[in-house]
């Protein structure tokens, strides 16, 4: 009998992936090359509005080593209109998205002309020699003032810059709620815009089958299964004549959750010439042709009695879709519309959430996605009103949260969760903080009137991750479905390949599928290989995005091979000549009751399969087996993030002193990977607070278009994290398990915000615009100090 198979989940496994990556053996989509390869470059317009009179491409013809060139004009009858997937409301205001601009430009960096040469440097030379006039329109940049009646519009035809209001109200009416409230605060929060940085540029390569029709796509994509699909909606090409791969790819973080015009249009060339092209943008072009993140008002209201008991929420938006609406960017803000009232109990909640067209490079998903804008909103005012009424912020919290044993609770925005313990993770923060010991030193700088103080900021968050049910997106207008796919297929030497829906871009995927799958299966975890990220080896998925990966994808893995499992049961009882009721399965055998030494290991299993020598009369031969998942919630992780920092009064300089982060993911598959997705979400979350933003002059020009105008915080930027977890398990899954993927961003930005105003509350200061750069806290402190004089 073979030995006992250590189980996986659970264990910290280095991940299978990090081998090739380091090691320079990776398939980024820039590395590809093959026979006849051209490159492709694009011509950006450098005005944020304007109309186009005339695109002359003839004279990049003449530059050496020019193959073909082509304005918006001669490609428009091969493009139909960039895809929207989520309208969020019945009048949603929709205009067309062309992948190249025809008669006008909207944002600074609109493509509107592209040229193909042998190589990549030819073709961003040619690009010089292309005339193009403008005639220049007003920028529309104020949110604001976008939506007055004079207002220029961004896009003409309909008339206004307003896209879409969306409206949520449960509860008690808000108004009487205010009236027999005690204290009443309004506060508004700006979101700054942020750019993604992922470490891998965006990147395209197409391959033209010309005898067939046939088309490979490679792009550096979160969703290779719905580029496939949209590619075919927007080119006209059979969607089964397409296969698109993501090979290695470098990170996304959202910006790489798109169907963008640079695949539209490598692959319209790519048709029209019969040659492959490959497309790779620059960092500062990237700047401004990948969607950005967040860019957000909030107008946010709170009621709450003397006691500290919250009694109603009012939440109002106008969110920045930029020029064009992408793939989901309406959703964003709809997402986040369900988390406002984070983990606390109240009688009444309202949102509204308008939607805003600007002159600027559209916005759509980043990491977290609408939930950090929420967590923001509700931590922030949460520290206000701690303040007004005199309570410490950790008490406030305390008397509203939802309690552990109150689960599965049903939220005032109507969202279910399923398990929880907001007590446990706040205590555990609070004791690896060492809360009450910062709390007194603050108090000693504040009384000595030390020129550097200290703050501390507290966040609680739950987040609504696991982007499903489908009938639940279905509610949402979400054009598809939150499903996820998975199969196993047995080898006749008794390895595994998994084939996963999901498409990873550094989370661990590898690793941890071939650790569940490992587990169910009981085989070594060194003998599972997962196949991913190719339409045609995997082609059923819905891809990744939304923390959905482990608790939807995950879940398929799960199941599949329990299918795996019952199947070969069958063959076991047929070939140990027992009843099935009386076999087990432990750890890869299937043995007889009572009788140890008969069994067979679904390795042995798996080859007999492949013989076929001595089946049950009827069974197929295979005991491969394929599960698609439509999860029936949510998963609902949850943390306490606490952060100190001092604030040097006299520079405005902020360095945080300590970070602790005590997050709930439900059951852990691989401690490491969740280590690491925490550190590099409360990296993102301090970026906001800090750093990065994305800031554009009067004209709509972008001026933080490269590093080294747009402050990406490395390594020595950021503190040592303590970090912590505790665990309720998921309810909603076999695994148990929940999202992580967005948890530390979630959570991180308001805690270091907090912690930046709560040092300066003795100077008067309330709030900090971020990101709270040393100018604007040396401000805040100057004008505060102006304001108790």
């Amino acid at each position: 009998m073979s030995e006992t198979v250590e189980h996986e989940v659970g264990r910290a496994r280095p991940r299978k992936e990090d081998a090739r990556l380091i090691t320079g053996q990776t398939n980024w989509t820039d590395n590809i090359v093959v026979n006849g390869l051209l490159h492709l470059a694009i011509l950006r317009s450098p005005m944020a509005h304007a109309r186009i009179q005339r695109v002359d491409v003839s004279p990049a013809l003449e530059r050496p080593g020019v193959i073909a060139a082509f304005s918006g004009a001669d490609l428009a009858d091969g493009l139909g209109s960039l895809p929207c997937a989520w309208p969020v409301t019945e009048d949603i205001v929709l205009p067309d998205h062309p992948p190249i601009a025809v008669d006008e430009v909207r944002h600074a960096g609109d493509p509107v002309a592209v040229v193909v040469a042998r190589d990549r440097y030819a073709a961003a030379d040619a690009l010089e020699a292309i005339e193009v006039d403008y005639e220049p329109l007003p920028p529309v940049l104020d949110l604001e003032a976008a939506l007055a009646d004079d207002s220029p519009l961004v896009h003409s035809d309909k008339g206004t810059n307003r896209c879409y209001v969306w409206p949520l109200r449960t509860g008690e009416d808000f108004d009487s709620v205010r009236r027999r409230a005690e204290v009443t605060l309004r506060r508004r929060y700006h979101h700054q815009r942020l750019i993604p940085n992922a470490m891998e540029p965006r990147a395209v390569v197409v391959t033209p089958l010309a005898a067939s029709g046939e088309y490979t796509l490679y792009s550096s994509t979160q969703i290779p299964h719905i580029v496939r699909l949209m590619m075919a909606v927007v080119t006209g090409i059979p969607e089964h004549k397409i296969r698109v791969i993501a090979p290695d790819v470098g990170g996304g973080f959202g910006s790489k959750l798109q169907v963008y015009g640079e695949e539209a249009l490598a692959l319209a060339v790519a048709r029209r010439i019969g040659r492959p092209v490959k497309w790779t943008e620059s960092r500062s072009e990237g700047y401004l042709a990948t969607h950005h993140g967040r860019g957000m008002i909030q107008d946010i209201e709170i009621a709450a009695n003397r006691d500290g008991r919250l009694l109603g929420l009012k939440v109002d938006l106008l969110t920045d879709m930029g020029a064009y609406l992408m793939l989901v960017t309406p959703g964003i803000p709809i997402l986040g519309a369900f988390m406002y009232p984070a983990i606390y109990k109240m009688d009444s909640y309202e949102f509204t959430c308008t939607g805003v067209f600007t002159t600027r490079t559209p916005t759509d998903a980043y990491r977290g996605a609408g939930r950090p804008e929420a967590t923001y909103a509700i931590e922030r005012i949460m520290d206000e009103l701690a303040v007004e009424l005199g309570l410490d912020p950790v008490e406030l919290r305390r008397r509203n949260w939802i309690r552990h044993e109150e689960f599965p609770y049903t939220s005032i925005a109507g969202l279910t969760y399923d398990s929880g313990n907001y007590e446990a993770a706040t205590d555990k923060a609070l004791a690896l903080f060492d809360y009450d010991k910062l709390r007194a030193e603050q108090a000693d700088r504040n009384h000595r009137g030390d020129s550097v103080r200290l703050g501390i900021g507290v966040s609680t968050y739950t987040e609504m991750c696991g982007l499903a049910p489908s009938r639940v997106l279905r509610d949402l207008r979400y054009a598809a479905g939150g499903w996820e796919a998975a199969s196993i297929r047995m080898l006749p030497t008794g390895k595994v390949e998994v084939v996963t829906g999901t498409s990873p871009h550094g989370q661990g995927h590898v690793t941890s599928w071939s650790q569940i799958a490992a587990d169910v299966l009981g085989v070594p975890f060194e003998d599972v290989e997962v196949v991913h990220g190719d339409t045609k080896a995997a082609p059923q998925g819905m891809d990744t995005y939304g923390s959905r990966s482990l608790v939807v994808g995950g879940t398929a893995v799960h199941h599949a091979a329990e299918k795996v499992v019952e199947k070969a049961r069958k063959i076991a009882a047929h070939l140990l000549e027992a009843d099935e009721r009386d076999l087990e399965f432990t750890d890869g055998v299937s043995s007889v009751k009572g009788s140890p030494d008969a069994h067979r290991t679904i390795q042995e299993i798996a080859f007999e399969t492949f013989t076929s020598h001595d089946l049950p009369d009827g069974m197929e031969p295979s005991i491969n087996a394929e599960h698609l998942v439509d999860p029936d919630n949510f998963s609902y992780p949850h943390g306490t993030h606490l952060c100190a920092v001092e604030v040097d009064t006299e520079t405005g300089r902020t360095r945080i002193r300590s970070y602790v982060s005590v997050d709930d993911v439900g059951k852990v598959i691989n401690p490491m990977i969740v280590e690491g997705q925490v550190h590099g979400g409360i990296a993102q979350g301090i970026a906001q607070a800090l750093y990065e933003e994305a800031v554009y002059d009067d004209e709509g020009n972008l001026v933080t278009g490269t590093m080294a105008d747009y402050l990406v915080p490395s390594a020595a930027d950021l503190p040592d994290f303590v970090t912590g977890r505790t665990e309720t398990p998921a309810t909603s899954n076999p695994l148990g398990a929940k999202g992580v993927g967005e948890a530390g961003t979630i959570a991180s930005t308001p805690a270091v915000v907090n912690a930046v105003v709560d040092a300066l509350r003795p100077f008067g200061v309330h709030d900090v615009r971020m990101p709270c750069t040393p100018e604007r806290v040396w401000r805040a402190v100057r004008s505060g100090k102006e304001d108790l004089s």
